[in-house]
């Protein structure tokens, strides 16, 4: 049997196609561009967002330190003590007690406090808080609307050109008192101040303004310029300094409009001035603090994020106000 000697040829690998690596190459570098293209995409993203969320972040920090600065969480000790006036405008018919406390009632928001405020003996100083401004600025009210002054006497509220004290917001808008309120405007004494006590406090009150209107303290045609009134009248009775009657005057004005005041500190930081430096009776002038100049100041800034409603110009029952911000009215 003849021997056959099997040769096992072994196959050479075949070769690419030289006229293929180069298109083949092409489509791995555009695989692996295009991979890196999406994670660096995705990084730059990732990036992007913490970057901004650590922008946010500081944002609102800043935010919550200015609000602290305008409108201190723990509130504001007034310079003046309330004493027993509530009894005293309930006793005079300037608070009608039952109509006063069934609106604070009717919403569950009578507290002790407010009682106390109302009918009771108050030694120490008053304290101002975002809970309670609403209900001393009713307060207040009463009190500039109903206690005997020049001011309303023979200032502003008198000219024959408005056609009566009657027909303002301050006084047809207390509903609150026994009869008509205006059996009550300038009627009634609860302190006597001395020329020099009624001196300032006209001089202080021609320097302060609201941003719901364009009027002074001196002219107060709506609730809040009456309870600034009744405010510096307080004051002035209990010998406090006319550079303390502004610093108070600012931090109430700053609790019955936390949008304007926010925004002033917010335009008033963007020229490296901290709020605890400002000076309280220019911020208090007509430039900052008017109707007209607050438009001015307000179109300069970016408002700050949402707070809670400010006190409306009529009868604030502390009823905590909607969502957005809300800046005062004049009616009840």
């Amino acid at each position: 049997m003849e021997n056959e000697i099997e040769y096992k040829v072994q196959e050479k690998p075949k070769k690419i196609d030289d006229r293929l690596i180069i298109p083949i190459s092409i489509i791995i570098s555009g695989i692996i561009i295009a991979v890196a293209m999406i994670y660096n995409t995705k990084n730059l993203i990732l990036q992007t967002q913490i970057t901004k969320n650590t922008s946010v972040q500081e944002s609102v920090r800043q935010i919550s330190a200015l609000e602290e600065a305008v409108l201190p969480s723990d509130g504001v000790v007034l310079p003046v003590i309330w004493g027993d006036l509530g009894a005293k405008l309930v006793s005079a018919g300037a608070i009608d007690a039952d109509k006063f406390k069934a609106i604070y009632e009717q919403r569950g928001v009578f507290t002790n406090e407010y009682k106390n405020l109302l009918l009771g003996q108050n030694s120490g100083n008053l304290k101002m808080t975002k809970d309670n401004a609403g209900y001393l600025l009713n307060l207040f009210w009463a009190l500039g609307l109903t206690s005997k002054n020049p001011v309303l006497d023979s200032g502003e509220m008198k000219n024959p050109a408005y056609g009566g004290a009657q027909n303002f917001a301050s006084t047809a808008g207390w509903t609150m008192a026994k009869g008509d309120p205006m059996n009550h405007y300038s009627r009634h004494i609860f302190f006597v101040l001395t020329s020099e006590q009624q001196t300032l406090v006209d001089k202080v009150s021609r320097g302060i303004y609201r941003p719901c209107c364009g009027n002074s303290t001196n002219f107060p045609d709506c609730n809040h310029g009456m309870a600034m009134l009744g405010l510096l009248e307080i004051m002035a009775s209990q010998g406090v300094s006319e550079r303390d009657m502004w610093k108070t005057a600012m931090a109430v004005n700053s609790y019955w409009f936390p949008d304007t005041y926010l925004t002033i500190a917010t335009y008033m930081k963007n020229k490296g001035i901290d709020w605890k430096d400002v000076n309280p009776q220019e911020i208090l002038g007509i430039n900052y603090s008017s109707a007209q100049g607050y438009a001015k100041i307000a179109s300069q800034v970016v408002q700050p994020r949402e707070q809670q409603g400010g006190s409306g110009c009529g009868v604030d029952t502390g009823v905590p106000a909607a969502p957005q911000r809300q800046q005062s009215g004049c009616g009840i």
